[in-house]
């Protein structure tokens, strides 16, 4: 049996505010053929997952805090209890709207790379409105992006 503790997973901190640890795939001792999961922590005031997209498809489950949930051309809030569906290759971004960490869990299908955090990492997602589609009207701006 193999156990991936949340406690002892170590995580990383990413630029746009938020703390992600893996619990199925990446750095976990659980790997799965089918689906990735994590656990992840924004910020207080902004912590964010920035517009990204990817070829999965995914769920957030906001476990605490709210937060302003983008995807394509929709913008509502996401508040803790709630599960958001993100279709495959749809650009997405979830901000922490709250003076309290947001956690979340994400799940996404299949299991595989996604491009987005080592892009975030190195400066380089594609900005919004520039290479990728713009964000929703009255949406808080795309953290992540060193690139300008």
């Amino acid at each position: 049996m193999i156990i991936a503790d949340l406690a002892a997973i170590e995580g990383r901190r990413y630029p746009a505010g938020r703390w992600t640890q893996n619990l199925v795939g990446g750095a976990s001792p659980i790997q799965a053929a089918g689906f990735c999961m994590g656990h992840v922590t924004l910020d207080p005031c902004g912590g964010q997952v920035p517009w990204h997209n990817h070829d999965q498809e995914e769920v957030y489950v906001a476990l605490d805090g709210t937060g302003e949930m983008c995807v394509g051309d929709e913008r509502r809030i996401l508040a803790a209890g709630q599960t958001v569906f993100v279709p495959p290759g749809v650009f997405h971004q979830l901000t922490n709207i709250g003076d309290t960490p947001m956690r979340m869990l994400y799940c996404y299908a299949p299991a595989g790379d996604v491009a987005h955090w080592r892009q975030e990492l190195a400066g380089t997602l594609p900005r919004a409105g520039i290479q990728a589609p713009p964000l929703p009207a009255g949406a808080r701006p795309q953290s992540g992006v060193t690139n300008v």
